[in-house]
């Protein structure tokens, strides 16, 4: 009940309003969101990457229903690869896009060549490109993006999310040679016709996603911050004889820091899922509702801070 509250909160602009205008607010963020600008973005890249961890940078922002303003995104991530490739970040930090940033709830068709857009400026700056995955409405639109990307981007990074019922179907379709999927559990509310909706049932799912991707001929990318999740993909890596560099473990920035780096510290790519951006209060939202841990560090933070 809490979660699918906060996911309601992520969509009403009364609640963002209340939330935006607390005072604490904005210093409680900087512990899930990196900052406002490309220069934030970079030292903070710096920093993870100083200390062996990987990078994927997202510029906040979604539900774009304006043509100029889903061009302007483009051309953000556009100046942030090349910043990233003037840094020598290049191959260590890619990027991860949402569709709807760049025009998906416009058009589909807009929104491919948007995204031919980034993968061409990751492709110049030596690193490449993650497409996210959004509300299951999106799911069919955003796998046939992928797919025509991969025809001249075959490196482009595909997201499912394992609360969603088909997730197995989908891991399977994608376990191909060359192929990277980012594994997560979802940050979205679902009817139960098309999601699961117990935390057991989406662990569950996680787990058959997970043995599928292991044993087959693509780049894992385990994003999950749970503990046993982490045992048993570094169990199945042993089992399928992965080698260290053939998966990698993600976790978003600002949580379980010293997991990241005991993780990278052993030998495992270890990537940090990295926001930063004005638009950053649906994220933050979805952050509070994934995890209850996360809602009450702000409700303290807010407390100590009134």
């Amino acid at each position: 009940m809490l979660r699918s509250a906060l996911l309601a909160a992520s969509r009403s602009g009364g609640v963002r309003a209340l939330i935006e205008k607390a005072p604490p607010t904005r210093a409680v963020v900087r512990r899930f969101v990196a900052g406002e600008t490309t220069g934030d973005a970079l030292r903070v890249t710096g920093d993870l990457l100083a200390g062996g961890r990987l990078v994927s940078l997202d510029v906040l922002g979604e539900d774009t229903h304006d043509r100029a303003r889903a061009d302007a995104t483009v051309e953000h991530y556009a100046a942030l690869l090349g910043a990233l490739a003037d840094a020598g970040f290049g191959a260590d930090a890619e990027v991860s896009l949402k569709l709807t940033a760049v025009g998906q709830a416009l058009d589909e068709d807009m929104a491919l060549a948007n995204a031919r857009r980034v993968c061409a400026a990751a492709r110049e700056a030596g690193t490449t490109v993650t497409v996210d995955m959004e509300d299951h409405t999106l799911v069919a639109s955003t796998l046939r993006v992928v797919h025509a990307l991969r025809g001249e981007y075959p490196d482009v990074g595909a997201v499912i999310q394992s609360s969603l019922r088909r997730a197995e179907e989908y891991c399977a379709e994608l376990a191909y040679e060359g192929s990277r999927v980012r594994l997560c559990k979802g940050a979205y509310a679902a009817p139960a016709e098309v999601a699961f909706t117990g935390r057991a049932e989406v662990d569950a799912s996680y787990v058959r996603c997970l043995k599928v991707l292991m044993a087959g001929q693509g780049y894992p990318m385990v994003a999950t911050h749970d503990p046993r999740l982490v045992d048993i993909a570094s169990a199945l890596a042993v089992l399928d004889d992965r080698a260290a560099d053939s998966f990698e473990y993600q976790m978003l920035y600002g949580i379980r820091p010293q997991e990241q780096r005991r993780l990278a510290g052993q030998g495992f790519r270890m990537r940090v899922y990295v926001a930063y951006g004005t638009e950053w209060y649906g994220y933050f939202m979805r952050r509070l509702a994934e995890r209850p841990a996360n809602l009450a560090f702000f409700a303290r933070a807010l407390a100590g801070r009134s």
